[in-house]
């Protein structure tokens, strides 16, 4: 039995005890659009932010799986412990120590959404600056500026009209 529905057992039922939806049922909408501030949100342009953390733990946890496979190659070679502790910890040393290159979209799987975040992010920054676009600039902006200019025109027009 799921959720309260159908038998408790099908035995003895003739069934398989299988409960299915009933997909002509509509369920009645009671506010048929969203609300008007919620698709001015939408419509702004945002990028989703990667989170810092996962980044660093991805990061981190690639280091170990190439310190692993060095340790697992060294032992297969038959390489005493100490040795292989010295080799591991210089690798992780320089490997941790090394700048993150820039990741590139392209050779990121869909399940890694905080890389493709900072990729898409670097990409956008990188056509914002050769664009030449100001950090603070607003989608839309000059269409507000225009409306603007167009309200202080009729506005000054109407007072000298009325003296």
């Amino acid at each position: 039995m799921s959720s309260n529905v159908g038998l408790s057992t099908p035995r003895g039922s003739g069934t398989s005890g299988y409960v299915q939806r009933n997909l002509s049922h509509l369920r009645s909408r009671n506010d048929p659009y969203p609300p008007k501030d919620f698709r001015d949100e939408a419509l702004k342009h945002r990028h989703r932010k990667p989170d810092q953390e996962i980044l660093e733990h991805d990061r981190k946890r690639e280091v170990e799986v190439k310190v692993f496979e060095l340790r697992d190659r060294l032992e297969d070679e038959g390489i005493d412990e100490e040795e292989i502790d010295l080799q591991t910890t210089t690798l992780r040393n320089k490997l941790l120590s090394s700048s993150t290159a820039k990741s590139n979209a392209r050779d990121l799987k869909p399940h890694q959404v905080h890389e493709l975040a900072k990729a898409k992010m670097e990409e956008s920054e990188k056509l914002r600056k050769a664009l030449g676009i100001s950090e603070d600039y607003e989608e839309g902006s000059h269409w507000r500026k225009q409306e603007e200019r167009a309200r202080e025109a009729g506005k000054g027009g109407k007072e000298e009209g009325g003296d």
